[in-house]
């Protein structure tokens, strides 16, 4: 049995780090030549906030560093930066998913909203305060809008065809984690 939840928990890791792999390598390729004119969602962000609070044990803060960090290498951003921000966030959410938990979807979805505000927010004062530049401040607001709208789906696909449902009591315990 927990041989069985030993692979099953590395094989969720590999699924994390293979849809962001993939996420990143997607908008990597240069299927346009013409620059955006709307920003599409962050979804590797929506992706690690719903894993994270619903099996935490599957989307590890090291995982979601190392591929955070990756991608701000690989997008050309001020390297670690945007990675920090959004771990923090992530473990803000992780603390908060006992109590998300009874409520229903929407106080969740209402809760991620709220953080990912703050941290497109943080992430533009952070960019301000060092002079770095940055996207016109209609892009940035239509990506947030976009990744907040995006949610729902990514949490819908994640429970329905990936079975990463938010842990019960009996779960944790089984898993030896605490509740």
């Amino acid at each position: 049995m927990a041989e069985r939840n030993t692979v099953r928990l590395w094989l969720m890791r590999g699924i994390f780090a293979a849809i962001c792999g993939a996420l990143i390598f997607w908008r990597l390729l240069p299927l346009d030549m013409l620059p955006a004119r709307i920003a599409g969602p962050d979804i590797i962000v929506a992706l690690s906030f719903a894993w994270v609070l619903r099996r935490p044990e599957y989307a590890p803060p090291l995982f979601i560093a190392t591929i955070l960090l990756m991608s701000d290498l690989l997008f050309q951003r001020p390297p670690g930066l945007w990675a920090a921000l959004v771990l923090i966030a992530c473990e803000t959410l992780k603390q908060r998913a006992s109590g998300l938990r009874d409520m229903g979807f929407l106080p969740e979805w209402l809760s991620v909203a709220g953080m990912a505000l703050a941290l497109w927010l943080a992430y533009r004062v952070v960019l301000a305060v060092f002079f770095v530049p940055q996207a016109p401040l209609s892009l940035t607001l239509m990506q947030l809008v976009a990744t907040i709208a995006v949610y729902p789906i990514v949490v819908f696909v994640s429970t329905t065809l990936l079975g990463v449902r938010r842990v019960r009591p009996g779960d944790a315990e089984s898993l030896g984690m605490r509740a």
